[in-house]
Order: structure tokens, then C-alpha cells, then sequence
């Protein structure tokens, strides 16, 4: 493990860290993330820096460096901040609800914090409240005959699901989701050219189920895992 890797460690899971030296703390860990937060609402993520967090908690960029060794570290804070604790699941829910609930709190997640989906690519290091999202959707699936890696497999299909609709979502704002948006842009020449393209044509046209992308492919994923579970349990 890099030293980044250990300092984010130390930041996300370790007890709350003093200064090692300098006046008593007036900072905390959950206002610099905040800070870093918001800014990254209001502008996105490559507009996050020590030097932005620290003017708007009116410190100096040094005196930050007493808290987060630098900005790697710093948006690993922020993605443990914006991600929250996930939903707990509705009493009496079955697994199918529990990973419905949670698909659709992610999607909002990605929805109000955007820059979210460019935070949490590659490997890195999780929080505990990161993490906990990841633990709810292998524990709702815990005792249905599938297996350790199945369960996490399933997680990492999920949210694929939620993170491919929510890029494509990401910028469409009052206009619509996806399909509204395929539709302002390719409609008039699909049309056009119906004779060339008669089944993209025809599915445009059909204004039934329209911007259903998420629902549409939660619903199949958890078709499939129901399928697969019910051979598992199935009487031999």
C-alpha cells in the first residue's frame, strides 16, 4: 500500500487525527470535506483544490495540510461525505424490494453529487459509509444459495446499471433523461431517413414505457438473479 493509500486509510478509518504541531484544531475533517463538497456541486470536481477549500473556510492552503496531506486524500473525504449511510432496508422487504430501494437511493446520490461518478472510478480506497452500500446488497442476498462472489458480482452489476444511466442523465438537467435526450438529437433525421432505419424509427416513435432506461434494466438484472435463485433453492 502507497503512502496516499495509508493516509486515506488513516483518514477514513482511523480516530480522528490531532495536528502534530500549531494551535489548538480549529478545523474538523467533516468541514473541510463539506467545504470540498460543495464546491464540487456547485462547479464539479476539477474545480476542487486545497486552494479553493481553504478560501472558502477562510484558512490559509497550509494550514489545511495540517488536516489532509493533499487532494487525493481530500476527495476521498468528499466521496465518503456525499455517499452518506445508505437506506435502511423497509421492514418485512423482501431482496427484490431491498435492491429496488437501494438502486434507486444510489441513482439519487449520483443525481444531487454528479461529480460522483468521476470520484469513484478505478481502485481505491472506501470508507465505512461506502462501503456500507456495497455490504447491503450482499447482505440482502445473503441465504439464497448464491455464492460469496456471486453476491458481490451482483453489487458491481447493480450499480454498472445506476452508474451507466446516471452518465448518460448527467447534463440533461429540466430536459429529460436519456431518451428525451437521444430523441432532441436524432429525431428530426431519424425520421428523415425512416425508409433506412425502420426500427429505430418505429421504437422512437413509441412513446410507451419512454425514459423507463432504469427501471427497464433494474427490472431484467433482478429478473435474472430471481431465475438463477430460484434454481438454487429449488427442492433437488
Amino acid at each position: 500500500m502507497n503512502e496516499t493509500a495509508n493516509d486515506t486509510v488513516r483518514l477514513l478509518w482511523g480516530p480522528p487525527a490531532k495536528p502534530s504541531r500549531g494551535p489548538k484544531p480549529a478545523l474538523s475533517l467533516e468541514r473541510i470535506a463539506a467545504a470540498g463538497v460543495e464546491i464540487a456541486d456547485e462547479e464539479g470536481l476539477g474545480a476542487v483544490s486545497m486552494q479553493k477549500v481553504a478560501g472558502l473556510l477562510d484558512f490559509t492552503k497550509m494550514s489545511l495540510y495540517r488536516y489532509v496531506p493533499g487532494k487525493a486524500e481530500l476527495i476521498s473525504l468528499m466521496v465518503e461525505s456525499a455517499a452518506g449511510e445508505p437506506p435502511a432496508p423497509a421492514d418485512g422487504a423482501d431482496w427484490r424490494e431491498r435492491l429496488t430501494a437501494w438502486a434507486h437511493h444510489l441513482a439519487d446520490s449520483f443525481a444531487r453529487h454528479p461529480w460522483l461518478l468521476d470520484a469513484t472510478v478505478g481502485p481505491r480506497v472506501m470508507g465505512p459509509r461506502e462501503l456500507s452500500w456495497l455490504e447491503q446488497v450482499v447482505a440482502a442476498l445473503d441465504g439464497l444459495g448464491l455464492t460469496g462472489p456471486e453476491r458481490m458480482d451482483a453489487a458491481v452489476l447493480l450499480a454498472g446499471h445506476v452508474r451507466g444511466i446516471a452518465q448518460q442523465s448527467r447534463g440533461t438537467g429540466a430536459s429529460g433523461g436519456p431518451e428525451a435526450e437521444l430523441l432532441a438529437a436524432l429525431g428530426a433525421m431519424v425520421r428523415q431517413h425512416a425508409d433506412r432505419f425502420p426500427g429505430v424509427a418505429a421504437a422512437m416513435a413509441d412513446p410507451d414505457g419512454r425514459d423507463r432506461a432504469l427501471d427497464f434494466g433494474l427490472e431484467r438484472i433482478l429478473d435474472g438473479l430471481g431465475a438463477l435463485i430460484e434454481r438454487r433453492t429449488e427442492p433437488a
